[in-house]
């Protein structure tokens, strides 16, 4: 098992960070539909791990496969609000 499988597991919530050119839904019949079914910043639960490095993930508007380069775990600060946090802290050194 590679260190990057060990990294979710089926429950866990994650955080879209970019969209692949298409997603193909987690459906017995797959589709590809355009990635504008999910957003940049969509929060979803992981379903299960599928063969080819592809995590079924449910979303609001249904389940896709995604690979883990396109997404992050939700328990991270969302990376806008990590900048906000960076720009917003003062460096208090004395000198």
């Amino acid at each position: 098992m590679s260190e990057n499988a060990s990294d979710f597991a089926v429950g866990d919530r994650i955080r879209v960070i970019a969209l692949p050119s298409y997603v193909k839904t987690a459906e017995p019949m797959p589709m590809l539909r355009p990635p504008s079914v999910i957003a940049i910043g969509e929060e979803g639960t992981i379903l299960s791990r599928e063969p080819g490095e592809y995590w079924g993930i449910r979303f609001k508007k249904g389940a896709f496969l995604l690979e883990k380069q396109y997404f992050e775990s939700a328990t991270v600060p969302a990376l806008s609000n990590r900048e906000s946090e960076d720009n917003g802290v003062e460096n208090n050194q004395e000198t």
